[in-house]
């Protein structure tokens, strides 16, 4: 199963970078959990200039040099402070010297902020014309925030919307999702199997999919990747600094989910039934 995303199609479990790069004494370790992740055919990798204040977009320069660029798929976002007329050019060249790429497969907009999208979204196709990235797109946009992105002059070029989602976090379900699926928006969830006390506290200790995982020979996180991308519509980007478990992230790819274990996670962890306020990390 390969998600198409602008001209190329990729498969739909990608890399996550967020706090890859921060510590020196594990740079080797994640470069090599990033090559492990190549290696074994994920393209998509996601990175920004916010992570580790350029620090992500190095390690991941270091780690996609020996491979065949064409072959990965590139994703970096830039801040809402930097997203005018005087600033997105030269943001951009910093995160191509730092990725050592003459190109992005994909810029977002990390999230809305105080540049008026019609100044942004000039840029972009600016940007995309001289043949610096292939697409745009945005991230952590609500509905209403992508209802306004459509109302202006080559909004709706826009070629997705990176928002948090997973099995905990059903929120965009209630109406951005919706929005998307009718727009033909593709979905790239982040934190895709949770984190933190919801993890911990408890998808992990849950009898339902410690025994879903059990049925199909998996871990928890696994199922829950599996859940992510069930529909053949979303791209999840989990992130791991260890070859191993960005190997196991890599194998839910496998794992369908019946629709019975689709309807009985939904009993446990229920649609929204009104408006949420849209998840960020």
């Amino acid at each position: 199963m390969k998600i198409e995303l602008g001209q190329k199609k990729v498969p739909p479990i990608g890399l996550g970078t967020w706090h890859m790069g921060d510590d020196l004494g594990k740079r080797q370790q994640e470069i090599k959990a990033l090559q492990a992740g190549i290696e074994a055919g994920a393209q998509v990798i996601d990175t920004a200039e916010m992570y580790g204040d350029g620090r992500s977009e190095r390690l991941v320069g270091e780690a996609i040099a020996p491979y065949d660029r064409n072959q990965l798929y590139l994703i970096s976002k830039f801040y809402p402070w930097h997203a005018d007329k005087e600033n997105l050019q030269y943001s951009l060249e910093q995160s191509l010297s730092r990725l050592q790429t003459d190109y992005l497969d994909l810029y977002l907009l990390h999230w809305p902020g105080k540049v008026p999208l019609e100044e942004t979204v000039g840029e972009l196709e600016r940007l995309k014309q001289a043949g610096w990235i292939r697409q745009w797109g945005v991230s952590n946009f609500d509905t209403s925030d992508m209802r306004a992105l459509y109302g202006i002059p080559k909004g709706k070029d826009c070629l997705t919307n990176q928002v948090l989602y997973n099995l905990a976090s059903r929120g965009i379900e209630y109406d951005l999702l919706p929005w998307m699926r009718e727009h033909r928006l593709p979905l790239i969830a982040y934190s895709p199997i949770a984190q933190g006390d919801t993890l911990g506290g408890g998808l992990l200790d849950n009898p339902l999919l410690q025994e879903i995982a059990a049925a199909h020979e998996a871990t928890i996180f696994q199922i829950l990747l599996a859940w992510v991308i069930r529909d053949g519509k979303t791209i999840a980007i989990p992130q791991s600094g260890k070859a191993q478990h960005v190997l196991d992230n890599l194998q839910a790819m496998e794992i369908q989910l019946t629709p019975m274990e689709c309807q009985l996670l939904n009993n446990a962890f229920p649609k929204p039934v009104g408006k949420q306020p849209l998840d960020i990390l």
